[in-house]
């Protein structure tokens, strides 16, 4: 990862795009406005009102700021993320959500004062992008089956309460269903075809803050996507899977299909809905295009 050390500079103004209708984002906002009091960081707030508004927000408002700063879930992050990619501007990522797969893949504390103290005093760090092709950028993963499963199904009383652990819950039943497809996935012009329970295209490697890892040398600063396909055949399997994946055990298996590439195209019999960064897509089939180190990120200093 290319990174490079932020010198302070007390005269910074802070940008902070915050999605009230996020898990935790509506009484977060006053607890990041004192953090960033505290070390001396105007920052203006503007919240979101509708999908689509966070970019809209960013493309606009950016030019004007030093530092722009997100707080809300994954999906508020991606869009302000993607209208930032050709205005070469740090994004800091405060979690305010109920995943926040991303924040916490780039070491980003949950507690709101502590994750602007690492971000302000940390780095600047280039990651890779996926790119679908309707414009949307993602960082973590898009996929199919027991993940899309988990955007679309979970309640959001229960995510209110539960926080991630309503996604676990989610993917559990989705498991013991057994819930299959057929999947004819191509990379860079070479198709594979599989029965499986989940397809992700993903940039980051590590789950849970790297509890699970989801496949062998997954770098999100490498120019390349990686193919993850699981095939679990009963319970039996599955859990083999996960034992797998904690493990970080990569050798040959059956039901697991790796590929890396920079160009996917993901088409699914019967048709799923797909889900990118935990934001519903629609139906398969998508596609994706790495963008290399297309995003600018802050994150805390790594020594």
């Amino acid at each position: 990862m290319t990174q490079v050390a932020i010198e302070p500079r007390p005269a910074r103004r802070a940008l902070l795009i915050a999605n009230p209708a996020s898990r935790r984002g509506a009484r977060l906002i006053d607890e990041a406005r004192g953090a960033f009091r505290a070390h001396g960081i105007r920052c203006d707030v503007r919240a979101t009102e509708f999908p689509g508004h966070a970019a809209r927000l960013a493309s606009t408002l950016a030019p004007d700021y030093d530092l722009i700063f997100t707080l809300g879930g994954d999906g508020t992050a991606m869009d302000v993320v993607g209208a930032l990619v050709s205005r070469d501007q740090p994004v800091g990522i405060l979690p305010g959500g109920t995943g926040n797969l991303i924040a916490r893949s780039l070491g980003i504390p949950r507690d709101i004062p502590s994750a602007v103290r690492a971000l302000l005093e940390g780095e600047e760090a280039r990651i890779d992008l996926g790119r679908l092709d309707d414009g949307r950028y993602f960082a973590f993963a898009a996929g199919v089956g027991i993940d899309a499963r988990m955007v679309e199904s979970t309640p959001v009383a229960l995510k209110q309460r539960l926080g991630i652990l309503a996604y676990v819950l989610t993917a559990t039943r989705a498991v013991l269903r057994g819930e299959v497809f057929e999947v004819r996935a191509t990379v860079d012009g070479v198709t594979h075809r599989r029965t499986a329970a989940m397809v992700m295209v993903t940039n980051f490697g590590t789950v849970l803050d790297q509890l699970f890892a989801l496949g062998p040398a997954i770098s999100h600063d490498d120019g390349i996507l990686d193919l993850c396909v699981f095939s679990p055949g009963n319970v039996i399997d599955a859990a083999r899977i996960a034992w797998r994946l904690f493990r970080k055990d990569f050798r040959s298996d059956p039901c697991i299909l790796y590929a890396p590439g920079r160009r996917f195209v993901i088409e699914t019999t019967p048709t799923r809905n797909a889900q990118a960064d935990g934001e519903l897509l629609g139906p398969t089939p998508f596609a994706v295009t790495v963008e290399p180190l297309g995003a600018r990120l802050l994150i805390p200093r790594r020594d």
